[in-house]
């Protein structure tokens, strides 16, 4: 159909993409908001609203803000994570730093990252002289 405002936006080839957007939101409603909105914001519009509906069916109580949720709280998570393993490698270079060296980052753990570039990290932890066992490996009470 040359005049249907749907046509452009919801492809044959993608059936349950206008079905879950009609469930959701009504055929009216998208009618609505597609003829309130510039063309050239169309497309992104029906996109955004094939998403949340998506999720809305996944999840009818929260929705995308859910999914949303899920992926902020892995975020923390991780950024625990990459934070103990910075303190890790911290606590490494300390360890494995030769007490004879000359070291004009004195204080600072050298750290390497995957491009090679090499940077320095301050250690303000006291390390009661000497952070690792008898072993070199990092002690457990710091």
């Amino acid at each position: 159909m040359p005049d249907c405002l749907f046509a452009p936006y919801f492809p044959p080839e993608e059936p349950q993409k206008f079905v879950n957007v009609h469930k959701v939101f009504g055929a009216s409603n998208v009618s609505k908001i597609l003829n309130e909105v510039q063309p050239y914001q169309r497309e992104d519009t029906v996109n955004s609203l094939a998403y949340e509906a998506e999720a809305r069916i996944k999840d009818p109580v929260y929705g995308c803000v859910g999914a949303i949720s899920v992926l902020q709280r892995q975020v923390l998570k991780l950024q625990k994570e990459l934070d103990a393993t910075n303190v890790d490698l911290i606590r490494y270079n300390t360890c494995n730093e030769m007490p004879n060296s000359s070291n004009h980052h004195e204080g600072r753990s050298k750290i390497i990252s995957d491009d090679d570039d090499l940077y320095y990290a301050s250690s303000s932890t006291n390390w009661n002289n000497n952070p690792c066992d008898e072993n070199g490996y990092p002690r457990g009470d710091i």
